[in-house]
């Protein structure tokens, strides 16, 4: 079983942007990029009471969220993943936004598709970002998001 749901960006951009942001801790990856797991507290400490919940088919975007990445993205490249998988069947979806607007995506590959040639909807996001492969299969795997089976798990690495 794999899950992730999660705010990923440079790792100076986001420490400096989710700073104000209560309940979030900050897990620094390769290639200067981090991660801000959208754990069940940061997700209740973020959500816009009244609206309804993010479009685009995100399983656990906080309602209201989007417009906190936009003003993010005003500093760089900011993404959005989710991805949920069970004995190797799943799904992912990823957003990136940059320079104060939506810039990739809603990507999504649901249960049973291939990725397209450009890779899976969350190593294109990444490569947004500016990860690269490098010798490894996608840009996934270069920056370790295997390494934690589950959002929650990311904590005890930041």
């Amino acid at each position: 079983m794999y899950g992730l749901q999660a705010v990923i960006a440079a790792e100076h951009l986001l420490t400096r942007a989710a700073h104000a942001a209560e309940g979030t801790q900050i897990v620094p990856l390769r290639q200067s990029l981090a991660l801000l797991p959208m754990t069940d507290a940061f997700f209740d400490a973020v959500t816009s009471k009244g609206l309804e919940p993010r479009q685009g088919g995100f399983w656990k975007m906080p309602a209201g969220f989007e417009r906190t990445l936009t003003a993010w993205s005003t500093q760089g490249p900011v993404a959005y993943v989710e991805a949920d998988y069970v004995g190797g069947t799943g799904e992912q979806r990823a957003q990136v936004w940059d320079g104060g607007g939506v810039v990739l995506g809603p990507l999504h590959s649901g249960p049973g598709e291939r990725f397209p040639a450009a890779g899976s909807p969350i190593s294109q996001a990444l490569r947004r970002l500016g990860a690269g492969k490098g010798n490894h299969c996608d840009e996934f795997d270069a920056i370790a998001l295997g390494r934690r089976r589950e959002t929650e798990a990311w904590l005890d690495l930041g």
